[in-house]
């Protein structure tokens, strides 16, 4: 693989990685067009104009992308959609040569974007960095393939893996520099979901803070039969910002739902059985919402239910140099495990120190 190759699509993946948890339904893209050794154009999916990243790119550019490379993070898309076609726009621009590092899993893509460049003569190369973009692209891919979003599952623990004391105070565990990471991972993702435990506990605003974010990702509550205290601080910032709350179909009451719609919060109901969640058919609720990225802050029960339920994709776990005890509130709730090799399996991906705190980040096996 050409180094040249490596370094722009670098760039672009960088690029992309700038529309993560803003341009939802769709993946956020990186496009840098490269002429002579120089870029003429670089471009990342418009949330605002709702241009794609070769658009945004090709304007930048203007007749100095005739001849080009253009380095795209994902294949582009040969139908018509909120845009004309991607690549018939590559093909009218003059192009000369497209690097893709990931195909397309979306039906009305799927290898025809790259047939069409060919068709019209460009030279395409595929594969260059893909496991990194397929890692960019995590969320749109799951929802093509799975019909569910990605879900980032973070939990701020003690050294042995302690959330709160019995009594349940458990602010703060981690220190500035870990909180502000999470803010990060916020704005990176379409939605925040904690439990109701957690809106019961704790009041979270969940919101996106000292980040210069132009926008809020959605803020979910996850809760059966929608008992949550009301007001509170996510009824009262409604207008801020989307709030979902998630409840057991059937299983919330009217005063309930009335107050809460009231106030501009929207209620979905989904199937439950046994005074829990079918959290399997919560995440295909919110791929239907058009949702793609979610980032789960807890609490336990929550996150021992996704976890069994094998639907965490990435596990981010923020340590701190504390020891609470065994008497303590454990980070994940119980998992009726009776062999180890049924235990939830993952690989570490980063480590890496935040102030007096450790950041782990592990993926799936």
């Amino acid at each position: 693989m050409s180094e040249d190759h490596t370094r722009h699509m670098r760039q672009a993946l960088t690029l992309g990685r700038r529309g993560l948890g803003r341009v939802a339904p769709w993946p956020s893209v990186g496009c840098v067009l490269v002429r002579e050794g120089r870029i003429v154009g670089r471009g990342t999916s418009d949330a605002v104009t709702l241009r794609h990243a070769e658009r945004v790119a090709l304007d930048q550019a203007g007749e100095a992308a005739r001849g080009a490379t253009a380095y795209v993070t994902l294949e582009p898309c040969s139908h018509h959609g909120r845009t004309p076609p991607c690549a018939d726009a590559l093909v009218a621009a003059g192009i000369a040569r497209v690097v893709i590092a990931a195909g397309d899993p979306n039906p009305q893509v799927a290898g025809q974007g790259i047939a069409r460049l060919r068709a019209a003569g460009i030279e395409v190369l595929t594969g260059v960095m893909e496991k990194e973009a397929t890692e960019q692209h995590l969320g749109f891919f799951r929802v093509m393939t799975e019909g569910r979003p990605m879900l980032t599952l973070k939990l701020a623990s003690t050294l042995d893996g302690r959330i709160a004391t019995a009594s349940g105070e458990s602010r703060w565990i981690t220190g500035p520099e870990a909180r502000r990471a999470v803010h990060a991972l916020r704005m990176s993702h379409d939605a925040v979901l904690v439990g109701g435990g957690t809106a019961r506990a704790d009041d979270p605003a969940l919101t996106v803070r000292e980040m210069g974010a132009d926008a809020q990702p959605v803020r979910i509550v996850a809760s059966h039969g929608l008992d949550l205290p009301f007001p509170s601080r996510l009824s009262a910032s409604a207008g801020d910002g989307p709030v979902w709350l998630i409840h057991g179909e059937g299983q919330a009451t009217s005063a309930s739902l009335s107050a809460w719609t009231g106030a501009g919060v929207r209620c979905l109901g989904v199937p439950a059985s046994g005074g829990r969640l079918d959290v399997p058919a919560m995440m295909q609720r919110l791929a239907a919402e058009r949702l793609t990225r979610i980032f789960c802050e807890g609490g336990g029960s929550l996150a021992a239910s996704l976890l069994d339920a094998g639907l965490v994709d990435r596990l981010v776990l923020m340590i701190a140099g504390k020891v609470i005890g065994s008497e303590g509130r454990p980070s994940v709730g119980p998992l009726d495990l009776a062999f180890l090799t049924d235990a939830p399996t993952f690989q570490l991906r980063d480590v890496r120190a935040l102030g007096g705190d450790v950041m782990q980040t592990w993926a799936r096996a």
